[in-house]
Formats: structure tokens, sequence, C-alpha cells
């Protein structure tokens, strides 16, 4: 969904490295620790620098394989408004199909218990074992969302 696409690239951000080369990026490592380029995509470090447009397409690529599991291990969201899809696959995309696959978050999606999923989602801020403020405010968005119309 679109709105998956505005939540990744508003939360990951085009990270631009170094200032002398300002339309590329290169690889660097996240707050998470590990190694990314572009959208959040994850790389080798030695990965070339790429252009916005090649970072849309590794987004997009990846989204979709977010999306593919994230449809997988939750298909109560097939049929749910496209927003909270897209919450829970920016969710995926962030943190992977296994952490959604083992946690009580997908239990209660499952459950359309969207009350709880929304206060399953607030408790994933951690990254590197500390709480990230960036992390809070996207699984707050996400939440929100999760919760729209409920």
């Amino acid at each position: 969904p679109q709105a998956a696409i505005d939540l990744a690239k508003r939360f990951e951000g085009f990270h631009r490295v170094p200032k002398n080369d300002p339309g590329r990026a290169y690889p660097y490592v996240c707050p998470a620790g590990y190694w990314t380029i572009g959208y959040g995509h994850l790389c080798d470090p030695k990965h070339a620098p790429i252009s916005e447009e090649e970072g849309e397409a590794y987004l997009a690529r990846d989204l979709i394989v977010a999306l593919k599991a994230t449809v997988r291990c939750c298909p109560v969201l097939a049929t749910e408004p496209e927003w909270r899809l897209a919450a829970i696959v920016d969710f995926t995309f962030n943190l992977g199909a296994g952490r959604l696959q083992s946690s009580t978050l997908r239990r209660r999606i499952n459950q359309r218990d969207w009350t709880d999923a929304a206060g399953q989602l607030r408790r994933w801020v951690y990254g590197g074992g500390k709480v990230l403020p960036g992390l809070v405010t996207r699984r707050e968005v996400e939440a929100v969302l999760l919760l729209r119309n409920a």
C-alpha cells in the first residue's frame, strides 16, 4: 500500500553520506547495528553508492517482501482497511517477519483486538538494547493507524 511506502520513507529517510556526493547514498550502520543503504535496505558494507531512484526501487522490493510476510502471518489484514495493513507492513519492514511471526502482536491482530495490538506495537521501541526515540515515534504512528476507526 502507498501508506506503507510513505511510512517507510518518513521514518527511514534517504541517508546521503558523504556530503560531497549529496545525490547518492552510501552504506551506513543503522542504530540497531546493521549495515544499511538508502531507505533502510540491508546491505554489505562494501555496497556501491546508490541514487535516490535506486533507493526507491530497493524500498519497493523490500516492502513487497514485508507485505507478503505480513499477510502470511496476519491473514485478517487482507480484509481490513489499507491503513491497518500499512502499519503492520511498516513494522515488518522495520523489524523483520520473524519478529512479527513469533509475537503477541501477531496473535492480537489475528484476534482483531486492535486496542491490545496497538499496545503491543508500542513495546517494540528498542534498538541495540536501548529505547530509540525514532522507534517510539514510529510505533506510535503505527498504533494510531491500527486504532483508526476501531
